[in-house]
């Protein structure tokens, strides 16, 4: 009966960890398209007088590439703590609704498991783990959704966002502003992707219109950051009520 169990236990930790490699192979085209943002961000810490050590200790603390770019941009020598919290906040803002929408996914996990996965979520593993599991089981995506599929996605992310914004740092202080090569058009191209994966139809994307010109306007006319929480509240809000109108 022990051996029957143990031969149990080993055939879930290999499952486990064949989701897991599958989440670093589904990973690898959206890795290739954010190397180059992430080069981007380490030369532009570069400089603002960042080291090759903190430039790692910055991405891998706060493992979000939005609020970290908005820091670089508004970093000042002392900086202004105050004012980077503040926009650390309301970029990073659209987690709060990035967390409500996988909360049901997750819910029947103890603390232990999700606290640490909440950490390292970022839009990327958010996005690819969510059309997973729509994709594994369509009538009932919760149950479609795989932990150890996106513990891959986040290993893998997490791991080379660090390291490549380490690496910009040197290549910064060779090539100068790496900008003009056009390296940092691949963050919007990886957007586009992940957003062409969760397309369902013109009626069900009418938030996403509405988020995207609120947040246009507000990156226009508001101060730098306020177009994130614009453009989140302003996509809650309008779903809110096309959705209802739908049904």
């Amino acid at each position: 009966m022990s051996s029957f169990k143990s031969s149990v236990k080993d055939l879930n930790y290999s499952a486990d960890f064949k989701e897991f490699l599958r989440g670093i192979k589904i990973s690898i085209p959206v890795l290739l398209g954010i190397i180059p943002f992430a080069l981007v961000l380490g030369a532009q810490a570069a400089q603002k007088g960042f080291s090759v050590l903190e430039v790692p200790l910055l991405t891998g603390t706060n493992f979000a590439g939005g609020s970290e770019f908005a820091i670089i941009e508004v970093w000042t020598n002392p900086p202004n703590i105050l004012f980077l919290i503040l926009i650390t906040f309301l970029v990073n803002s659209r987690h709060l609704l990035m967390g409500a929408t996988i909360a049901p996914f997750i819910r029947h996990l103890p603390n232990r498991k999700t606290l640490p996965m909440l950490f390292f979520m970022c839009d990327e593993s958010w996005a690819m783990s969510l059309a997973d599991a729509q994709k594994r089981n369509p009538n009932n995506p919760y149950q479609g959704f795989s932990m150890s599929f996106y513990a891959g996605l986040c290993f893998a992310l997490y791991v080379m966002w660090v390291s490549f914004t380490a690496m910009g740092v040197g290549i910064g202080s060779i090539l100068g502003d790496i900008t003009k090569f056009g390296f940092d058009m691949a963050f919007p191209a990886v957007f586009l992707v992940l957003l062409r994966g969760m397309w369902k139809g013109f009626k069900i994307a009418r938030p996403w219109f509405i988020s995207l010109i609120a947040s246009a306007l507000a990156y226009k006319y508001l101060p730098q950051g306020w177009y994130v929480l614009v453009g989140a509240l302003s996509g809650i809000i309008s779903a809110f009520f096309l959705v209802g109108d739908e049904k």
